[in-house]
């Protein structure tokens, strides 16, 4: 493939969709599309296997959007419909000191964590929040920081705890620059961090930890090749050097992309709060 992407919707096409891959489009906040895979037999070709890829779209990812709300609540809704019943461990992937890259740890920071909730309340007064579904937080940095492969430390915590899912938030790689800090990509293939940069380290997926892990992400960076080939059949000579391009406001970007998937997130974890609720955590 010549071009690097995260993103399903970058690799698929209506004008010559393959057997086995289907298309359908919604959304009312986002535009939103999701793309199914019924099977891993075109992972060679497309990049990517069996499973739902439902990418949404907007203008802008910003808390000063006039439909901000309405925008947490329709990521919401779409979280909801990959997750079972039961307790959920919300990691976030990639390095909190590298702003690109930091989409992950930032979110997993506004995840309202209430796993230990019920054995520390005795209080009648709290049933409320004894009646919120556990949930569990996790920014556990990235290799070069730990000597731990992300993969090896959240199945570690995983057989530990035993959640019913992961949700798995990472910064994503696109092809297209007006996507970057425009999109958000919802997969229940799970996951191999680092991937968009050519860094991949071990999966994270059902098959192996066992239980649905559901990726989100944000596309932060493009590679310069991808760019260069996107404007034409520009050859690129052997050799040239490729580099990772990010945008002039990728800190406000990370900030805001992070924040509202943190409030789609808790939303769709915690049903009994209301929008207001979940903004005042953060």
């Amino acid at each position: 493939m010549n071009i690097r992407t995260d993103l399903a919707v970058e690799l698929v096409t209506e004008e010559n969709l393959p057997n086995g891959v289907h298309i359908n489009r919604r959304g009312n906040a986002f535009e939103i599309t999701e793309i199914i895979i019924d099977s891993d037999d075109h992972r060679r070709t497309l990049g990517k296997g069996k499973g739902r890829y439902i990418t949404l779209e907007s203008s802008s990812i910003s808390r000063f959007c006039d439909n901000y709300e309405d925008m947490a609540q329709e990521l919401a809704a779409e979280l909801k419909n990959l997750l079972p019943e039961g307790e959920v461990l919300v990691a976030g992937l990639g390095n909190r000191d590298i702003t690109p890259d930091a989409i992950g740890p930032w979110t997993a920071e506004k995840i309202l964590a209430t796993r230990h909730l019920r054995n520390e309340l005795e209080d009648d007064e709290a049933d409320f929040l004894k009646s919120l579904r556990p949930v569990s937080s996790l920014a556990g940095g990235v290799l070069g920081q730990t000597g731990i492969e992300t993969a090896e430390l959240i199945t570690a915590i995983c057989r530990e705890i035993k959640p019913s899912a992961v949700i798995a938030v990472d910064a994503l790689a696109c092809s297209d620059v007006e996507r970057l800090g425009t999109t958000i990509q919802i997969s229940d293939s799970g996951i191999s961090p680092g991937s968009g940069v050519a860094n991949s380290r071990k999966e994270l997926s059902a098959a192996s930890l066992g239980i649905p892990v559901i990726a989100v992400g944000i596309p932060t960076v493009v590679d310069m090749h991808t760019i260069v080939r996107n404007f034409g059949d520009t050859e690129i000579p052997e050799g040239t050097p490729n580099m990772m391009v990010t945008p002039r406001d990728i800190d406000r970007l990370a900030e805001r992309g992070a924040e509202l998937i943190a409030c789609g997130i808790n939303l769709a974890l915690q049903p009994t709060m209301t929008f207001s609720d979940v903004r005042g955590l953060f």
